[in-house]
């Protein structure tokens, strides 16, 4: 499984991480949502289960389900402001189209 963290979304990431030195990493995923099927899921993760996989990016823990790995996996993340808004960005070669507002995806 390759997934590749830009360096503002590794800093990013470590911010969190900073926050709350209990989690056991960042967990990223996706679940059935939006118009397109899949949308992406980051967030602290509490623990690492036995679907889980575990891999270290640029020094930052990544807890990956069973489920959406083959869905993530190759996937870059990034993380941009502009203006006031700020958040990740993904560019996953799985995708095969995106909803009109950016916020879900689907694979072929």
């Amino acid at each position: 499984m390759t997934i590749t963290i830009t360096p503002a979304a590794s800093q990013r990431m470590r911010q969190f991480l900073e926050r709350d030195p209990a989690a056991a990493g960042i967990r990223f995923g996706v679940k059935r949502t939006g118009c397109s099927g899949f949308g992406y899921v980051v967030d602290l993760a509490d623990s690492v289960g036995a679907d889980d996989r575990l891999v270290e990016v640029d020094g930052v823990p990544v807890v990956v389900d069973s489920k959406s790995l083959p869905l993530v996996d190759g996937t870059v993340i990034d993380f941009r402001r502009q203006g006031l808004n700020a958040g990740f960005v993904f560019h996953n070669p799985n995708a095969t189209g995106e909803c009109g507002c950016g916020e879900s995806f689907t694979v072929g």
